[in-house]
């Protein structure tokens, strides 16, 4: 099932979804496959952003480009998304709208945590579930689903937000198996620090973190030839970390999320407290 730079129109149709499209591997991922000449349906919550990358889109790939401002978080609005799109030949969706959160989780704001369960998990439920029973009936498509390299273990200091893509990873190897057989390819992404604009909504501090293109370009290349792909060297080299017992992967990264958020329990200065 494997593709190259022309064949992905041939595979998957003209048409892919790519949700978190305004920023980071969301974007990136939309870039890439316009430049394999898809069309393109983008979903994310900032609409004139939106609107800005589909028309920058569209005038620098020649494709066809649309923007569906949706926030995945409220209620309800998974489901309208997939109602608007059900006369669309969507033949690959890439799931990349997520966010993180970070600190002890006992002092962390409920909505927030369960918005992010909704992003992370609940809405790549519903569009999962929808899009695999549209590939399957017409015998060809993908699945790309953003996992993380903390996604193999309990991470302190980002617990919930680990447990988001443990499940993310979870599901993804799952439907691997179960539809590779049926056309459908399915890959999971587990990158390290990328960056985004995720880092900031998640009051981290990443450093080498990865390019967006690099882990779009690299997931890209691997859809339909590996079930998880890690894009970026730091991933790699934090992959190499999963070959030792949990309860190790377990300490190494809680040394690792506290080197990111070490700022967050430095002593306030005169102006941050005023």
């Amino acid at each position: 099932m494997g593709n190259n730079e022309s064949g992905f129109r041939n595979r998957y149709g003209q048409w892919a979804l790519v949700t978190g499209a305004s920023d980071g591997i969301g974007r990136a991922a939309a870039e890439v496959l316009a430049a394999h000449g898809m069309n393109l349906v983008l979903v994310a919550r900032r609409e004139k952003l939106l609107h800005q990358l589909a028309n920058h889109i569209s005038d620098v790939f020649d494709v066809e480009c649309r923007s569906m401002p949706t926030d995945l978080a409220e209620p309800g609005e998974t489901g309208r998304l997939i109602a608007e799109l059900e006369g669309l030949d969507i033949g690959l969706l890439v799931a990349a709208a997520g966010f993180g959160t970070s600190g002890p989780f006992s002092d962390g704001a409920l909505l927030k945590e369960q918005q992010m369960l909704a992003v992370n998990c609940g809405a790549v439920l519903e569009l999962t579930h929808h899009f695999s029973q549209r590939f399957v009936a017409r015998g060809s498509g993908g699945l790309v689903l953003l996992s993380s390299i903390v996604a193999f273990q309990g991470v302190a200091g980002s617990a919930h937000y680990a447990a988001t893509k443990a499940w993310v990873q979870t599901l993804g190897e799952g439907l691997h198996t179960e539809l590779s057989d049926q056309g459908v390819d399915v890959i999971c992404v587990a990158p390290g620090p990328v960056d985004t604009g995720f880092a900031t909504r998640a009051n981290l501090v990443m450093k080498n973190a990865a390019s967006p293109h690099v882990v779009a370009k690299e997931t890209l290349a691997a859809l339909g030839k590996k079930r998880t792909v890690r894009p970026g060297r730091l991933a790699r080299l934090l992959g190499l970390a999963l070959t030792v017992p949990r309860w190790a992967r377990i300490r190494i990264m809680k040394q690792v999320m506290a080197g990111m958020t070490k700022h967050q329990r430095a002593p306030a200065t005169a102006e941050s407290r005023s």
